[in-house]
């Protein structure tokens, strides 16, 4: 059967194919530790359970409408002006079935064949191949490491052409951690105004920030970037609710109708019962929210301190639950007879000899590979051990 051109341009996804093969290799019984998580190791917490089992047992099993309950819808607008400091209508809430939904149907709806979408680098390597779906083109703005690897007014600009209709952007990042500050979104957003740009802004990790950091979210910074922006967000990094598959987005009126439309012929509503729990989630559990942080900033600390011990640098993250560590020392060598000529292949023998993470190729950072922390104590602990053996046989 004839596969298109369109699919067969598009790779799979690095994360679950490596997370595939942790769970397969501890399957045949050989000891993985897996740093290569998007995901909270923590279970979804009670409160949010007992709502969707109420849910059940209320007979809320049917189709919703297709940008979400109101209820929900609500509980959204809510939680924008609450933490955000952001007015919206329910009419501008889109709910969708995770995060990575919103933001496809987002640049589905802004992007036209050929149109530029500019993307600072190190990224999530979603975000290329969804505008790639669209048919956008991507343009990807390599960052520096003494700006934080977060792009500068300067760089934004020089990046810009007259096919430039959007730059998509992550605070707090994945896979560096980098957390943009208010000043520095609104330096972008001189430049973001001065070209009429929209903004993709993925704040997913936007609870997740350490060291007294804030986020701020770049709709906030003046009345052009709230009118030009789509803020993409959900529930599963916050409450660890990552297979519950509720995202949700902010857009103006007119987009999000063109967004409700378009995702009514694709994924629909999402599940009914999960939106239940998602008003819950979001109407509560600060406490539990924080704990989870703190226990985060604490293996984020753990992490961090094992790696000066043993020399390595590192890009130390302001915010969710990845660090990003530089292994371009350790190009060139082998072990084992085995050569490392960039992150794949060291991520590849490091799993060989029982750790595995994600190397930073896809994010286009090939002298790095990213380590998640949503991970045991005992298992950051364990695996720099065998990352520091691995590390002392190279040759």
């Amino acid at each position: 059967m004839k596969i298109s051109k369109k699919a067969q341009s598009i790779p799979s996804s690095m994360t679950l194919e490596i997370s595939a093969k942790v769970k397969q290799l501890k399957s045949e019984g050989k000891s993985i530790i897996g740093f290569t998580a998007g995901e909270p190791n923590f279970n979804t917490p009670d409160y949010i359970i007992d709502s969707a089992k109420e849910a059940l047992d209320k007979g809320i099993t049917k189709y919703t409408p297709v940008s979400g309950m109101p209820e929900l819808k609500q509980a959204i607008v809510e939680k924008f002006k609450r933490d955000n400091g952001l007015e919206y209508e329910p009419s501008q809430i889109v709910v969708s079935d995770g995060a990575k939904s919103s933001l496809f149907h987002a640049i589905y709806c802004l992007v036209d064949e050929g149109d530029e979408v500019i993307i600072p680098a190190p990224f999530w390597f979603t975000y290329e191949e969804q505008v790639k779906i669209c048919g956008g083109k991507p343009v990807i703005v390599q960052t520096k490491a003494e700006n934080g690897y977060k792009i500068t007014p300067s760089e934004l600009e020089s990046a810009i052409t007259d096919k430039t209709v959007a730059i998509l952007i992550n605070s707090p990042s994945n896979p560096t951690g980098a957390l943009y500050s208010e000043e520095e979104l609104k330096a972008l957003a001189v430049v973001i105004e001065k070209y009429d740009l929209a903004v993709i802004s993925d704040e997913i990790y936007e609870k997740l920030v350490y060291d007294g950091a804030k986020h701020v979210s770049i709709a906030t910074v003046s009345p052009y970037m709230k009118e030009n922006t789509i803020v993409v967000n959900g529930v599963s990094k916050t409450y660890a609710m990552t297979g519950w598959r509720v995202g949700y987005l902010a857009a103006p009126k007119a987009l999000a109708g063109a967004i409700n439309r378009v995702q009514g012929h694709t994924t629909s509503n999402a599940c009914s019962f999960a939106q239940y729990a998602s008003v819950t989630a979001l109407n509560g559990g600060e406490d539990i929210i924080e704990s989870m942080r703190n226990d985060f900033d604490m293996r984020r600390k753990c992490m961090c301190s094992l790696l000066d011990e043993m020399g390595i640098d590192y890009v130390k993250p302001q915010g969710a639950f990845y660090l990003f560590m530089d292994i371009s020392r350790f190009i060139g060598k082998s072990f084992e007879g085995k050569v490392i000529d960039g992150s794949m292949a060291f991520a590849s023998i490091l799993t060989e000899n029982g750790v595995a993470l994600i190397p930073g190729l896809p994010f286009h950072a090939d002298n790095f590979v990213r380590v998640s922390y949503a991970v045991s104590v005992e298992d950051i602990k364990e695996g720099f051990q065998r990352i520091k053996a691995f590390i002392e046989k190279l040759n």
